[in-house]
């Protein structure tokens, strides 16, 4: 038996079901939503009369439509109509599905990559998915994260659950001389350490 990567030992203890076409479904730990993906992918339970499979495993917060002014006053400072409704639409459905929801006037409140550090929601060895392509940054602390789209993020809900295949492992090594930067810039620049 050869040795496992962390990737590969995350993604075997998440495997519920392996099919012989290479993909699996793999069970999702925890699901970071926002107010552009999960409109829709409520709506779509609604429709199919669904409900979350495990509420507590989600999180939402406001993100891509926060004012820079105006944040105390909550949704009703938002001056874009289109931006206005997104949040609207996420407070109404977490009010509705009872997702625990960061609101606009929570101080916790913030951009949801860094959010799921700070409340413990990105956690090593788990499985993470948001409806957001910078999802995967969340693997800098040891999780397996995707950026998934709306329908994926319906079925997360729905399930608990992500159909995916897994991907292949690449070997770095390393050869000559590792450079320590950071002492480089200081010999070259020696204000930069005041």
């Amino acid at each position: 038996m050869s040795a496992k990567t962390l990737y590969d030992k995350i993604w075997d203890s998440h495997v519920v079901k392996e099919r012989e076409d290479g993909t699996a479904l793999l069970y999702i730990d925890r699901q970071l939503l926002h107010e552009v993906t999960s409109p829709q992918a409520f709506e779509g339970l609604r429709l199919a009369g669904r409900k979350p499979w495990r509420i507590a495993a989600n999180l939402a917060v406001p993100d891509h439509n926060v004012p820079t002014i105006n944040r105390k006053l909550g949704v009703d400072g938002v001056s874009d109509p289109v931006a206005k409704i997104q949040l609207q639409t996420l407070d109404e459905n977490c009010d509705e599905f009872g997702i625990n929801e960061i609101k606009l006037t929570d101080i916790r409140q913030g951009i949801v990559h860094i959010i799921g550090p700070e409340q413990g929601i990105t956690l090593p060895g788990t499985t993470l998915v948001c409806g957001d392509s910078h999802t995967s940054t969340h693997g800098a602390f040891a999780s397996l994260a995707h950026g998934v789209g709306t329908s994926e993020v319906e079925h997360v809900l729905a399930t608990q659950c992500l159909i995916q295949r897994k991907m292949k492992n690449m070997r770095i090594v390393e050869q000559g001389i590792l450079l320590n930067l950071q002492a480089l810039l200081f010999k070259r620049f020696p204000w930069r350490d005041e």
